[in-house]
């Protein structure tokens, strides 16, 4: 597919009043419908400058409460997760220079699981405000898990990007491991390990948006402030030095902040796959490898995959609802499958 080059504020714009589309719908689908307009006021009315001067006087109580305190920050947290994948994802890829990289190479999701599992098995329901014990036991399970695969990955004073897959994938397995054993012992609590583990967003609540919130932001707002060099490194390492730019130590610094990114996203969700793997790549194939186009339009396009991709988990078998994991991976898998036989291909032309 031949890039199509979109100006830069015209994408975000158009991308940007997509996503708020899609989070309006996605507000009125469910068991109890919800009117077009009534979603508009309530999503509008939730805004902190613009609420104060929406009138609700014709629209039920009750859609005010299932919208405003069930759906949206289900919906919202669905959108927060998925731009945070994106980004970290067209990071990995940029980094490892390889579209089938994503942001669980580092064993930052087996580190997340082991430590979610932990929790479960132990039987410690606690809180800390918003913060539930599986999701601390989660978030400090990926920071680990990725700390360990860079350290281990370390080679004198720098981190080899072969190295570091190498370590990632060792990792991943040991950890994969941990958890089956931890299941085998735990069969009691086998259910509830296997329901985080297949992601979902349906434990959403405004508390944990705003906890969630701050360091995706920031961890994001560092990944977009760092393009110049993600394109840098798509031209090779030898040409990013040339440009000034200490490679060892920007790729480090990305690796972590994506990581940390990536944890924060799985700590509240479960572990989501495809996002970060197929995102980018379906982004890339549009607007080119420009990543000062690349990462905002992927940060968007996130977001809306996974609202779409909740508002299916929680309708298709309505009153039931999928596992928001399932149905990212029935988008994803297929795509994967056609990204290895486009190199198989590729490999056989050469």
């Amino acid at each position: 597919m031949r890039a199509h080059r979109t100006p830069l504020w015209q994408g975000v714009i158009l991308l940007g009043l997509a996503l708020a589309a899609v989070i309006i719908l996605s507000a009125g689908i469910g068991s109890s419908h919800i009117a077009l307009d009534s979603c508009f006021k309530i999503v509008l009315g939730q805004l902190p400058l613009l609420g104060g001067h929406i009138d609700l006087a014709g629209v039920p109580q009750e859609a005010v409460t299932i919208v405003s305190q069930v759906r949206l920050p289900r919906i919202l947290l669905a959108a927060i997760v998925g731009m945070g994948l994106s980004a970290s994802g067209v990071v990995y890829q940029g980094i490892f220079k390889n579209p089938m990289a994503d942001p669980f190479v580092l064993g930052v999701s087996s580190g997340a699981a082991v430590g979610a599992t932990l929790v479960i098995a132990l039987g410690l329901s606690f809180t800390l405000g918003p913060i539930s014990g599986i999701a601390l036991g989660a978030f400090i399970g990926a920071v680990l898990a990725a700390g360990f695969v860079f350290s281990l990955a370390r080679v004198g004073n720098k981190t080899p990007v072969v190295t570091l897959l190498l370590s990632g994938i060792a990792v991943n397995f040991f950890l994969s491991a941990i958890i089956q054993l931890i299941m085998a012992m735990n069969h009691d609590q086998i259910e509830r390990i296997i329901g985080w583990t297949m992601g979902s967003v349906s434990a959403a609540s405004w508390d944990k948006i705003g906890l969630t919130l701050l360091p995706l932001v920031v961890g994001v707002g560092l990944l977009l402030a760092h393009t110049r060099e993600l394109n840098a490194f798509s031209l090779g390492e030898d040409n990013a030095r040339s440009l000034g730019i200490d490679t060892e130590r920007v790729r480090i610094r990305l690796l972590i902040i994506s990581s940390l990114v990536t944890a924060s996203a799985v700590a509240v969700s479960g572990i989501i796959g495809f996002v970060g793997l197929v995102i980018p790549h379906v982004v890339r194939m549009i607007t080119g490898p420009n990543h000062k186009q690349l990462m905002p339009f992927s940060i968007l396009v996130g977001g809306i995959f996974l609202v779409v991709s909740d508002t299916l988990a929680r309708t298709l078998v309505a009153p039931s609802e999928l596992p928001l994991g399932v149905i990212t991976a029935l988008f994803g898998a297929p795509y994967f499958l056609y990204l290895l036989y486009k190199s198989k291909f590729n490999v056989k032309e050469g």
